[in-house]
């Protein structure tokens, strides 16, 4: 295990809210000894007493239920130092010391390539590892391009492109779940499921997270990332083990099984929005183009949603709908499962029957099935739902990251080649989106989101296309 941790851009809100929470995690799980050290380096003006004020400030807020020892342990292995991280002077600086470091970028992707350049001038120590956070790049020509940086610099092996979603264990009992129950596998395919949501909806507004959120948007933010990562472990074909290679090969195949949107795909089965005035709870809710921070000219969307296809045996005919808003009236955050209806229903009974259901609570942890019974009344049908609490996980997501990182295991991060297939599939919607080729709608905080698109909204949409230039699918 590596001991020396540097985070960069570490007094921003990832390293507040979830990298400082799960360092005290591990130190109370006994994985951080007192040889541990934590180095912190961003632009602030600070010196080591400033930073450990802060980082205890956080910890108390953030993990506030953790031991006072674990939480004192890692408040004293503290340092910072100031650091323009861009600079290879100054990276050498920061990274200076015994044995090897895994360098935490807990930064802006728009910083990556300049961060990894400074780094590879600067020259790691031998046995470090990189760690980046979502998105990985912003494009697939920025994904490609930082890939190459990142070879130059460190073995594969040794670079962590990392999403907590992976360390969730409610997102990892998606596949526990598939394939450890014979019920399920021999039903989980196109045959008998009609449609998979993948769905992440919530209540907080922008938070002051202006300065990232902005630039990226609700569909880089979740769908081209957390969400491409849940579809792949609902519809992988079982790996022989769990073990990187295998694991990752099986998720590669499905992001180049997704079939490619094309212009008037894009129009037809993506939507985005962002949120107007509302109100939450007791909370008024300014517009999103009125938060502090956010440049309304950049048309940044708080709402996506992306229907997709799949080109492969086990899932042609089954449409997968990937959903991400913010400011919503409710949490939702689940993937739905929804088989399709039986074909044959016997005569005399009332009620309908519904397609059922199974439901993977991401947050908070369940999971229900809903099915169709007789209920109290004989010969009449009646809703079931069959409901199971999960045991809260023994470390946070980043807990899990970390620990993975500091111990060399890269099972749970994202391979260069994955990285570059999650930006291919959505590729085409990022292009249409930039035309305008959908348009921004909008929906009231607190609200379900965007009203349903109604039936002459396509034919109107489609002929906006056509004068625009653009054909269709089909159209001669």
């Amino acid at each position: 295990m590596i001991n020396r941790l540097v985070i960069f851009g570490a007094t921003g809100d990832l390293s507040a809210r979830y990298l400082l929470p799960a360092l005290v995690a591990l130190r109370e799980a006994g994985v951080l000894g007192d040889h541990f050290q934590l180095t912190g380096a961003s632009r602030e003006e600070w010196d080591g007493a400033r930073y450990r004020e802060w980082v205890t400030a956080q910890i108390d807020r953030h993990a506030m239920h953790c031991p006072a020892d674990a939480k004192a342990a890692i408040a004293g292995a503290a340092r910072y130092q100031r650091a323009d991280v861009t600079d290879p002077a100054d990276v050498a600086s920061v990274i200076a010391g015994e044995g090897p470091v895994v360098v935490y970028l807990a930064l802006p992707p728009a910083l990556f390539p300049a961060v990894v350049t400074a780094l590879h001038q600067a020259g790691l120590p031998a046995g470090s590892r990189i760690v980046l956070e979502k998105p990985f790049g912003e494009d697939l020509a920025g994904a490609q391009e930082l890939n190459r940086l990142l070879a130059d610099l460190v073995p594969e092996q040794a670079v962590f492109r990392v999403d907590h979603f992976l360390a969730m264990t409610t997102v990892q009992n998606v596949l526990g779940s598939r394939l450890a129950n014979r019920v399920l596998e021999p039903i989980w395919n196109s045959t008998h499921i009609s449609e998979v949501e993948i769905v992440w909806d919530e209540t907080l507004a922008l938070e002051g997270r202006a300065g990232y959120y902005d630039t990226v948007g609700a569909l880089k933010d979740m769908v081209q990332n957390h969400l491409l990562q849940v579809l792949c472990l609902v519809a992988m074909e079982p790996p022989i083990t769990l073990g990187e290679r295998d694991l990752r090969d099986r998720k590669v195949d499905v992001l180049r099984s997704v079939r490619l949107l094309t212009e008037h795909d894009v129009v037809q089965r993506t939507r985005r929005a962002r949120y107007l005035p509302g109100r939450i709870g007791d909370h008024d809710i300014p517009a999103y183009a009125d938060e502090e921070g956010v440049s309304p000219q950049r048309r940044t969307e708080t709402f996506a949603e992306v229907e997709l296809e799949l080109d492969s045996w086990r899932w042609a005919g089954t449409t997968f709908r990937l959903r991400s808003g913010k400011a919503l009236k409710t949490d939702r955050k689940e993937v739905a499962v929804r088989f399709r209806s039986v074909p044959h229903l016997p005569f005399g009974h009332s009620g309908e029957a519904q397609p059922n259901v199974l439901r993977f609570g991401l947050e908070p942890e369940g999971l229900i099935l809903d099915l169709t019974a007789i209920g109290s009344t004989a010969h009449a049908l009646t809703p079931l739902s069959l409901t199971a609490q999960m045991e809260p996980p023994d470390l946070p997501a980043y807990g899990r990251l970390l620990l993975d990182v500091l111990n060399g295991d890269p099972a749970l991060s994202i391979r260069s080649d994955e990285a570059e297939e999650a930006w291919r599939v959505l590729a085409p919607v990022l292009a249409a989106w930039e035309r305008d080729l959908v348009p921004l709608e909008e929906y009231p905080a607190g609200s379900d989101g965007p009203p349903p698109r109604q039936p002459y909204a396509a034919g109107r949409l489609r002929e906006d296309l056509l004068h625009e230039g653009v054909a269709p699918s089909g159209d001669v």
